[in-house]
């Protein structure tokens, strides 16, 4: 049986990823967490005797095409899509994403 999960537990989940929960955001998401847990709980007591481990649910490599080289798009069709392309050093420009 796994431990309850309480509020407290949730505060210090929520402290680790530095995110602000009001308090009714904590209460919700005690209540979805527990279910979680006890779903992995029922998961777990499941009797898996005799049943080999796998990697994969189905055997063999499942592959939707042969793996082949071909020419790619050449850089100026690409860039010609680009909705701010900078065509002079062959690139794309995106936004900022990290930092400011």
């Amino acid at each position: 049986m796994l431990p309850a999960l309480t509020r407290r537990d949730v505060e210090a989940i929520a402290a680790l990823a530095q995110l602000e929960l009001t308090d009714a955001e904590i209460d919700l998401f005690t209540r979805q967490l527990a279910g979680i847990l006890a779903f992995a709980g029922q998961i777990r007591d499941v009797d898996t005797t005799g049943i080999p481990e796998t990697s994969h649910v189905q055997p063999g490599h499942q592959a939707l095409r042969h793996d082949e080289p071909a020419e790619s798009l050449p850089r100026d069709a690409a860039l010609a899509n680009a909705p701010d392309p900078a065509s002079d050093a062959g690139l794309f420009k995106v936004p900022r994403v990290i930092g400011g």
